[in-house]
């Protein structure tokens, strides 16, 4: 099973998955591009003290990061992993999803179930408090590089633009998956694990999971005027999937 325990161990895992998913161009690729990019730049944010705690940040990190590999792992190797990562790996044959949309999946599975679970993990019972700060900041550096990266391809596939644009305000909108959301749910996630053992936890994080697949469902079939404008969007990206892959490391 794979156990990075640094971040650069992390990276070198997430490069070997970047080269397996070029090799078969496989859309897994697409959110382990995006999350390398969010590694190096909490790697970066460590270095230069970005943390209050850097080395309680790079233990979180691993731990964060190991869920995704491990699921990776497991999900490859056809073993049991959470329905969330199922559910997400399995997006990844679907034809139909634009990048942006593979991207929002992995987030979402991400931080709404893995990233509480992790933090209650590295910080258990009154702990969890100490970590609320940085565990906001490492929440700042997923969503700038989501920004950056949704920015670039609004760039390329205008479509993007647009439908961002009159879909600012509508929940049931691809591209309005709430990050913020997403942050806001997993901090209320990690208080909760933190306090809790044995069934009552194994309990929690099933329920988590499950919705979490549920928000996977929504992001795949975002409503029929979403669906509408995100066909010329299909229409225009580039099938090389490797391709795209080297577009989302830059």
């Amino acid at each position: 099973m794979i156990q990075a325990k640094s971040l650069i161990e992390v990276i070198t895992h997430l490069d070997a998955i970047l080269a397996l998913s070029k090799k078969h161009q496989s859309r897994i690729g697409y959110f382990a591009a995006l999350y390398r990019r969010m590694t190096i730049a909490v790697q970066i944010g460590i270095s230069e003290n970005a943390f209050s705690d850097g080395k309680r940040m790079e233990h979180l990190d691993v731990m964060f990061a190991n869920r995704y590999l491990q699921a990776w792992e497991a999900y490859t190797n056809k073993q049991q992993c959470t329905n969330a990562w199922c559910a997400s790996f399995d997006a990844c044959k679907n034809n139909d999803l634009v990048v942006l949309q593979h991207l929002l999946i992995g987030i979402n599975t991400h931080i709404n179930l893995d990233l509480g679970i992790a933090a209650a993990d590295a910080c258990p019972g009154e702990k969890i408090y100490d970590l609320q700060t940085d565990f906001e900041k490492i929440n700042n550096v997923i969503t700038s590089i989501m920004q950056a990266v949704q920015d670039d391809l609004s760039e390329i596939w205008f479509p993007l633009k647009t439908l961002t644009r009159l879909t600012n305000n509508r929940h049931e909108a691809v591209l309005n998956f709430s990050i913020n959301n997403a942050r806001k749910a997993s901090w209320a996630n990690a208080i909760a694990l933190a306090a809790v053992q044995g069934e009552a936890r194994k309990n929690y994080i099933n329920m988590i999971d499950n919705t979490v697949v549920k928000l996977t469902q929504r992001i795949m079939n975002p409503g029929f005027a979403a669906n509408f404008m995100l066909k010329p969007v299909l229409l225009m990206e580039d099938k090389n999937v490797g391709k795209n892959i080297d577009f989302l490391i830059k």
